[in-house]
């Protein structure tokens, strides 16, 4: 059986580091891949740079209160945590897994 193994990338020493808008999220270049950053409730998310319906650029949307990631373009909402799909449509978006270490955030995929 094949097993993917994870690289981890480090993308800053503090959530300062970062250029958060107003939305509270921002977006990192890493590896060559762009990511959007969320910061909602405490915790920091990272998902895809765009929605995978018509590439609207995530972090142009919104973090609503229930912590569903909304689409610009066509207000497609998706869990923040695990990319699923809220309001129906079906489609996923991609996320990647954070870690807050002593010595920075990293990144994997």
């Amino acid at each position: 059986m094949f097993e993917s193994v994870k690289q981890w990338h480090k993308i800053g020493e503090a959530e300062t580091v970062f250029q958060w808008q107003a939305n509270q999220m921002c977006v990192i270049e890493v590896a060559g891949k762009k990511i959007t950053l969320a910061r909602h409730q405490e915790g920091l998310y990272a998902f895809a740079y765009k929605c995978p319906h018509a590439s609207g650029i995530m972090a142009d949307g919104f973090v609503d209160a229930l912590g569903q990631v909304v689409c610009p373009l066509h207000r497609y909402r998706f869990n923040i945590k695990n990319g699923r799909n809220t309001s129906g449509e079906g489609y996923y978006l991609k996320t990647y897994p954070l870690e807050q270490r002593a010595d920075g955030i990293y990144i994997s995929f």
